[in-house]
């Protein structure tokens, strides 16, 4: 199976705001980190055939990545863009259902880089 690029979404203002996420997860908690790292190394992997217990289908063609450790439960929300990537767009720290609020903010960010994805996709530089 080929593999499918990730790729981090970009807002508008430059900021990307799954990698800064990631980041401070980092610095608070290798660990945690490192679990959600490995989830989105699967989710290049295995792509749209990726499932329970490492994703799952949200809503409005938002998929979430989960990971838990001990009792803090982590999500990286993403979509597909066509067959080509995965774009993460949001991340959070849960105790429940993922809030709605966060999957708005993940369906907001999917607009905007359906719109201009040259704009939208965040490239190391």
């Amino acid at each position: 199976m080929p593999r499918t690029p990730v790729w981090f979404h970009r807002d508008a203002d430059g900021s990307c705001p799954v990698l800064e996420w990631l980041e401070d997860l980092r610095r608070r908690d290798l660990k945690a980190f490192a679990k959600c790292y490995a989830a989105v190394e699967r989710l290049g992997e295995a792509g749209h055939e990726l499932r329970r217990p490492t994703a799952d289908f949200l809503r409005d063609g938002i998929h979430e990545l989960r990971v838990r450790k001990g009792r803090v439960n982590y999500r990286l929300l993403y979509f597909f863009h066509g067959r080509a990537a995965a774009v993460l767009v949001h991340a959070l720290t849960k105790e429940a259902a993922v809030p709605s609020p966060d999957i708005e903010r993940a369906l907001r960010r999917k607009r905007e880089f359906e719109r201009d994805p040259a704009r939208h996709t965040y490239e190391d530089s």
